[in-house]
């Protein structure tokens, strides 16, 4: 083995142990005799053996666990908190060096900063406001740690309020009052229910009162009718009957003091009546003898 051969070996290791792969999930920061040198993109890249390191980055979202802990609440209840943070590292350049050289172990970091948050936030709320109002914790956590990591080089994407759990014997009072107010609920609920149907059916009784109000009216507006009727043809009959009447009482007046009626010759019966009456008699013309 020549000089030349044993020289081409050590270049050929070198080039090959210097060969570095970037994955699109990570970026790279190469550093020379332990200062930073340059930014590493995803794809092929190239160090110099033993000179230059290089350290990833991983720039995909990543979630921690705040741990669960006892925090104190307003009221001098102790209830017990976790929540889970979700954030990523920043693509860009910059950002990147920041998680690595502004702040060591950024992950843990986040971690202890979420918990001493939760017991800043929850420390100042009763443990029933701190039930009914995950939303604002949520919303506060968030904005604080975005604002404390922002020259850590991280984005907070979320944050979630896992639990807020009071101790056994405040839970169970907690539920005793959440059944109470659920049996209240449900008798609202049936009270009006009941109202309601006893409401519908006022109404359908009102309805059929008036009904029968109304049928009785148009009844008795009926047999008005027909009573008028009937009086209206009553009075038409007797008015145009009155002279007959008056001649009919006439006879039996006469008859009744035996009074002799003569009835001349060729004198209808009902002329002769009619003249006992006062009535003008009706002329009837008298048929001649055919002889």
């Amino acid at each position: 083995m020549n000089v030349f051969t044993v020289i081409a070996a050590i270049v050929i290791f070198i080039l090959f142990s210097g060969i570095r792969i970037i994955r699109p999930t990570h970026r790279g920061l190469v550093e020379r005799f332990g200062k930073y040198a340059r930014f590493g993109m995803p794809g092929f890249n190239w160090i110099i053996p033993v000179v230059e390191n290089m350290y990833l980055v991983n720039i995909t979202e990543q979630m921690v666990n705040a741990e669960p802990q006892e925090i104190i609440t307003n009221d001098n209840l102790n209830a017990k908190v976790d929540a889970q943070v979700y954030f990523k590292v920043k693509t860009d350049e910059e950002n990147v060096k920041n998680c690595q050289y502004n702040v060591g172990n950024y992950q843990w970091q986040v971690v202890n900063l979420a918990r001493t948050t939760l017991r800043s936030i929850i420390g100042t709320m009763t443990l029933k406001s701190a039930n009914s109002e995950r939303g604002k914790i949520n919303s506060d956590l968030h904005a604080i740690l975005h604002r404390e990591t922002d020259n850590w080089g991280l984005e907070i994407v979320r944050t979630e309020l896992k639990e807020i759990d009071p101790p056994k014997d405040v839970q169970d009072t907690m539920n005793k009052v959440v059944k109470a107010e659920n049996e209240k609920i449900s008798a609202i609920d049936f009270a009006t229910a009941t109202e309601t149907v006893a409401d519908g059916q006022k109404r359908a009784e009102i309805k059929k009162a008036e009904g029968i109000k109304q049928a009785n009216i148009l009844r008795a507006q009926g047999e008005a009718e027909a009573i008028r009727l009937v009086n209206d043809a009553a009075n038409q009959y007797f008015i145009g009957n009155a002279q007959i009447l008056r001649k009919l009482e006439a006879v039996e007046h006469a008859l009744q003091y035996n009074a002799k009626i003569v009835i001349p010759s060729n004198a209808e019966l009902v002329n002769v009546i009619g003249e006992l009456a006062g009535v003008v008699p009706v002329n009837v013309p008298l048929k001649k003898d055919s002889k």
